[in-house]
């Protein structure tokens, strides 16, 4: 009977944290009473890691993206996968550095190149 209460009990707790793996981040920070720096810091790993767990990493590595690209495609690939789309404000108005510096890795320059052509795509961009 005890070892029957104790499974039970253990597929309970295993339960509840299949289920809280599936829930978002911020519902897992709301479910653990987080604020402040404590929420912060695990939204960050939890989002980084979500974000290892749905291949976006991978992709931004096949892509070879690195610095503002790559956090750029990493915020909007996560994004993506939650189901979510980005912050409104985000998508109102996008950061052309960012879509500048994403177009340069793309073209895979480096340098003095890879400056000037961000430079003058921002530029470009803010134009209209």
């Amino acid at each position: 009977m005890k070892k029957s209460l104790s499974l039970l009990a253990l597929s309970f707790v295993l339960g509840a944290v299949h289920l809280s793996a599936h829930a978002g981040c911020d519902e897992q920070a709301a479910e653990k009473k987080l604020a402040g720096a404590a929420k912060t810091s695990f939204l960050k790993k939890c989002n980084a890691d979500a974000g290892a767990a749905n291949g976006c990493d991978a992709k931004a590595a096949e892509k070879k993206l690195a610095g503002a690209a790559k956090t750029s495609f990493l915020k909007k690939c996560n994004a993506d996968a939650a189901g979510g789309a980005a912050p409104a404000a985000a998508e109102a108005k996008p950061d052309p550095a960012a879509a500048c510096e994403a177009m340069a890795a793309e073209k895979k320059l480096a340098g003095a190149a890879k400056s000037s052509f961000v430079k003058k795509c921002a530029a470009d961009a803010a134009k209209g």
